[in-house]
């Protein structure tokens, strides 16, 4: 009964959460704080707290962690490379350790055993401090940083930021070094790709002093000596709030963000290092040239080639065959080429030789000006170079030309003495094999279910695809998404779970619901999204096709849709505001602005609607869903094709059964763009009949001079902003009936970065607005339409799709 009485009085003690402090001889697993949402202890200002916090990838898998309670953003975790289940124990004990343990093992640990430790302590700065008797502090996690430094931490030499993983587990390293501080991509040897010392943003106050630390404050970073002199300085906010909790992130995409943490979520800085997209390690991925559109292109050397990848794993592995140095191109570039030195000056030929005698060069850069060589073990994405100039880039790949084709010595002078017969006679039974092989594959073929046959030829399809992603097997993503258990939402042709490989790259899985519903829409995706690479594109990173089995695995966007962010009910919570809103609808023109442009065939994506504009955690827009695409050559300006897309963002030719061209994007992009400005439905019939039919009421604004009766009363604008009316009067442009007075979306972009003047839009016809008006009343009456009705209320502007015959 006593010792019953202990355990419980123990249990309780655990599961009340702390302020402040707490003592030695503290236990417990998650478990026990299940009801303070494995909270342990809180700052006393209640910002912060320190407990235990569930992963994304498995809710079942947790990181012990610093977060800031009202943004839920961790800002330090102990155990991100061995993650614990809620039975594992956090110990505070009685020598002054604290670790962290699963099982027998020893994940974390602070190492402060026998060294005075009194009292643990999470401060109101979200430093979680171990305090010795005096008061002084014997080890912060401010000295441990994870991927993220917060205001007033000061980051000095030996320590270092380090990424997550990205998707090919690469992770990205910021330090000071060298009075400098230094971003690298932590490749086998690291290579650098920014520092401080080159950015031009920077402000110098001090010449001629060594960069030794450098921290957060306010709106600024700044950097100082070993004698706390102020040297530079780099400002990423224009924001005057000298109380605000700021935060820099290395991010798994090799940026460094800034954002103010705050109840609801992250405001982010719209300043970036680098500033370039194209300076990063893998904007597009290893081997993908970067363009400064953001454009990616695979070199042609390498077009044929899967994923755009040599074929060989490591230069010094000759296994797979005999290795040739290719090239890549002659005027290119490479991110880390302005931060490391030549490993000779020579000429060409002898820097193609000392590649090729190291076999650890995989890449080779040479500058012709300079003779300078540079070699580098491992390959990111190359730079195209616009303004002349730039290096010539060698490559080895795997070579296709096998080893016969490398005969050395005397094996000309056997083959010249090989018998004919012999040559013959195994001519003669290849001939024989063959034929049997083709009467054999004849006589399957008529034989095999047809299902069998539908496979082989999905199969044989995709493997003619060039470039493709990666193709998993069933099982494999079943593990991922363990069995399909957590379901992000519901799409056109099947449902979206959310995944993770085994390298915590984090997916989002879409399971089509029949091989023969969607099977078109499968091969869409594949084929187009497989083989373009773009920022403001969705890359899907691999799919399964076995047996009745298709799956499509994309990168994770941890915001999700852009629906659930401008059609919000409540009037509580987070609400995007309208810098984050403006970028959203610039990122998604973008987009679509490559589709139409800038890819060897015109796509029109055919289905674009807030649902498939998905946003990164960062709220960057990405285009979704190419399943109802529709392929055109150059030479074509329109085509028939069945009808697609969903109700309220069709063009009003789809309806009337005209040809549709990359305009009818378009207009569909410009109903998306209103709904961002207004943060509602184009068609709502719970408003009153003026405004129930958003754009009609949008253009009679506009004509009447009011503006602001447009744009989402709950946003906060600066009446001197013009992106309002820039935006409100691209919308309308792009809503015109006649495509021919719609903008291209590259037209578009420039219209909205202020490129172009944006004249002011003539009124929508009456006839189209009439069409459309009846055409929703009588979807929300009951009428039918040549799609299928999801019988639900909202049918007239959800995600309807129409497919019938045009």
């Amino acid at each position: 009964m006593f010792l019953f009485l202990l355990l419980f009085s123990e249990s309780c003690t655990a599961s009340v959460r702390k302020i402040g402090k707490v003592d030695p001889g503290f236990q417990g697993s998650q478990m026990n704080w299940i009801d303070n949402n494995g909270i342990i202890l809180l700052s006393n200002d209640s910002n912060f707290g320190f407990g235990f916090t569930p992963t994304t990838q498995d809710v079942t898998l947790f990181l012990l962690t610093v977060i800031h309670m009202g943004s839920s953003t961790i800002v330090w975790a102990a155990n991100r490379a061995s993650l614990v289940r809620n039975s594992d124990n956090f110990y505070f004990d009685d020598t002054g350790n604290a670790y962290l343990q699963s099982g027998k093992s020893t994940v974390w640990s602070s190492d402060t055993g026998g060294k005075g430790v009194s009292a643990m302590g999470l401060l109101d700065s979200g430093n979680l401090v171990l305090l010795g008797k005096d008061g002084g502090v014997v080890w912060q996690s401010f000295s441990h940083p994870t991927d993220t430094l917060l205001s007033n931490q000061e980051f000095s030499g030996g320590m270092r930021l380090v990424s997550a993983p990205d998707a090919n587990n690469l992770t990205y390293f910021l330090e000071i070094k060298s009075a400098d501080m230094i971003l690298s991509a932590g490749f086998q040897t690291p290579q650098p790709y920014w520092s401080m010392s080159q950015e031009k943003r920077k402000t110098i106050n001090q010449d001629g002093g060594v960069v030794s630390s450098a921290s957060l404050e306010a709106n600024s970073w700044k950097f100082y000596d070993s004698s706390k002199i102020f040297l530079w300085q780099f400002i990423f906010s224009d924001s005057k709030d000298a109380n605000a909790t700021w935060v820099a992130v290395l991010g798994n995409d090799g940026f460094i963000t800034f954002s103010i943490l705050q109840s609801g979520g992250p405001s982010p800085s719209p300043t970036k290092i680098p500033n370039n997209p194209c300076d990063t390690p893998e904007p597009c991925g290893p081997y993908y040239v970067c363009y400064g559109d953001n454009r990616c292109q695979c070199p042609s050397v390498l077009n044929s080639s899967p994923n755009c990848k040599p074929g060989i794993v490591s230069p010094c592995d000759r296994s797979k065959g005999p290795i040739d140095l290719v090239q890549v191109g002659d005027k290119l570039n490479y991110f880390a080429l302005g931060f490391v030195s030549p490993v000779s000056k020579t000429n060409l030929d002898g820097c193609k030789a000392a590649c090729n005698s190291n076999c650890s060069c995989l890449t080779l850069f040479f500058d012709n000006s300079s003779g300078n060589c540079f070699l580098f073990d491992s390959t990111g994405s190359f730079q195209n170079v616009n303004n002349g100039g730039g290096f010539v880039s060698f490559t080895k790949v795997l070579s296709t030309g096998g080893s016969g084709n490398n005969t050395r010595g005397g094996s000309g002078n056997r083959k010249k003495s090989f018998p004919y017969v012999v040559i013959i006679a195994v001519a003669t039974v290849v001939v024989i094999i063959g034929l049997l092989s083709a009467g054999y594959w004849y006589w399957r073929k008529r034989k095999m279910p047809e299902s069998h046959k539908d496979s082989s030829e999905e199969d044989n399809f995709l493997e003619s695809i060039s470039g493709m992603p990666i193709r998993f097997g069933y099982r494999d993503l079943q593990t991922a998404t363990n069995d399909f258990s957590v379901k992000l939402g519901q799409g056109g042709f099947g449902s979206v779970y959310q995944g993770a490989l085994p390298d915590g790259t984090r997916l989002a899985v879409k399971k089509l619901e029949g091989i023969g519903q969607g099977k078109k829409e499968f091969r869409a995706e594949v084929t187009i999204i497989g083989s373009i690479h773009h920022l403001h594109l969705v890359k899907l990173k691999g799919f399964c096709a076995e047996g009745a089995h298709r799956l499509l695995a994309y990168e994770f966007m941890a915001n999700g849709s852009l629906d659930k962010w401008i059609f919000k009910k409540n009037k509580e919570g987070f609400m995007l505001d309208w810098n984050t809103r403006f970028n959203i609808a610039l990122g998604t023109a973008k987009g679509l602005a490559y589709l139409h442009d800038d890819c060897d065939s015109k796509i029109i994506h055919c289905d674009i609607k807030p649902e498939n504009v998905l946003l990164d955690d960062h709220f960057h827009a990405k285009v979704s869903d190419f399943g109802l695409a529709k392929l055109m050559t150059r030479e074509q300006s329109h085509v028939f094709t069945t009808m697609r897309g969903t109700r309220g963002y069709l063009a009003p030719e789809w309806i009337t059964s005209y040809a549709i061209s990359e305009k009818s994007d378009v207009y569909s992009y410009g109903m998306v763009l209103l709904e961002i400005i207004g943060g509602r439905k184009n068609y709502d019939p719970s408003e009153t009949s003026e405004k129930s039919h958003y754009p009609s009421y949008a253009f009679k604004m506009m004509e009447e001079g009011k503006l602001r009766s447009i744009l989402d009363s709950k946003l906060e604008i600066d009446e001197a902003d013009e992106r309002v009316a820039i935006a409100v009067k691209v919308a309308l442009w792009c809503i015109q009936d006649d495509m021919h007075l719609r903008p291209s979306m590259t037209k578009v972009v420039q219209m909205l970065e202020g490129i172009s003047v944006v004249p002011t839009p003539p009124m929508a016809s009456q006839s189209g607005s009439r069409l459309y008006s009846n055409f929703f009343k009588s979807v929300s009456e009951g009428g039918t339409s040549s799609g299928p009705s999801d019988c639900n209320s909202d049918a007239h502007m959800s995600a309807v799709q129409l497919s019938g015959p045009r």
